[in-house]
């Protein structure tokens, strides 16, 4: 348990009738992401609020960095790093000026902060801005300028609540680069986010809130493998040959399952799948097809995407309870 650096068990929190958080339990690993994903409303933020001393549960326990949240706060506070869902720098204050003004906070000496700021703002590509008022920046350099502010003390924990809502697909790609950098240089991270690419990209692992409550939690191929398992998928160069790759990979079909071509979204035209149980199908798959003299154009084995997980886990299927 000592690798644990955010703990929390039972966490509870009622906004009158609503019920945020229904017995709330995470476990954070030191030096990793967590992404915590669910649907608007599910109480992800509520968790985040509560763990960044900013709220306090009905019920229930929490540490971060082994400080209790509830009993010491301002140590907690020393500790972390919080980037909430909208930007909240003040834009009165230049770039340079919002990022020193928070280096002082944190006892930095004048010099330290400005030394920090200038590196923060060269990182996020804001070096040129950095002379102008806040209000003057557009709502992407506003969002990154609020990102910067969150890592000006070296957190030890930081926590990205939606961190790149309003970043264009460039920058939040930078954005990603910046978190893989936070883990190599010591710090851990809690990462929600309504970009599921974004934790499939980033977490270690996911936790999935639903209605308050915690209704999976796994690496993101472990709930992939749970959800769907893995399917082989071949699309011969001539179409006229499907029907013999069907037969091929009916050898390695999972029980109860068989070949069929590819339907829906997403699916590739003349595109042949199967459930199969592991990846020693593709031993023999690959030299049945040569046999047969069937040549492809695409052959591989896939799990199913964090979308699909996702809707899996979040439906009101019976699936649901089992995958808690």
């Amino acid at each position: 348990m000592t690798d644990l650096v955010v703990r929390a068990e039972g966490l509870r929190k009622r906004f009158g009738k609503t019920q945020a958080l229904d017995g709330v339990d995470l476990a954070m690993r030191r030096g990793t992401v967590l992404g915590v994903l669910g649907p608007n409303g599910a109480g992800k933020t509520t968790a985040v609020r509560v763990l960044a001393t900013l709220l306090r549960p009905d019920e229930g326990y929490a540490e971060v960095a082994g400080i209790d949240v509830l009993k010491q706060p301002q140590r907690v506070r020393r500790r972390i790093g919080l980037t909430g869902q909208y930007a909240s720098v003040d834009e009165d204050l230049t770039g340079t000026q919002n990022l020193v003004l928070i280096g002082q906070l944190l006892d930095l000496t004048t010099r330290d902060a400005r030394k920090r700021a200038a590196e923060l703002l060269e990182w996020f590509d804001l070096s040129e801005a950095a002379g102008r008022r806040a209000k003057t920046y557009s709502g992407g350099m506003r969002r990154r300028l609020d990102l910067a502010a969150s890592l000006v003390g070296r957190p030890e924990v930081i926590f990205l609540d939606e961190p790149t809502t309003g970043l264009d697909p460039a920058k939040r790609e930078d954005m990603w680069g910046v978190v893989r950098t936070q883990i190599t240089q010591g710090s851990s991270v809690l990462l929600t986010t309504q970009y599921l690419e974004e934790a499939d990209a980033l977490a270690d692992e996911i936790v999935v809130i639903d209605k308050g409550r915690v209704i999976a939690h796994d690496t993101p191929d472990g709930l992939k493998r749970r959800v769907g398992g893995l399917t082989l998928r071949v699309r011969p160069a001539d179409p006229a040959r499907v029907p013999d790759v069907l037969r091929v990979l009916d050898l390695v079909a999972s029980p109860g399952t068989q070949a069929s071509p590819d339907k829906g979204a997403g699916s590739r035209p003349g595109a042949v799948s199967v459930p199969v149980t592991d990846d020693l199908s593709l031993d023999v798959v690959v030299p049945a097809l040569r046999r047969a003299e069937i040549e492809v154009n695409d052959l591989g084995l896939h799990l199913p995407s964090l979308d699909e997980v996702f809707h899996a886990l979040t439906s009101d299927s019976p699936k649901e309870a089992e995958l808690v």
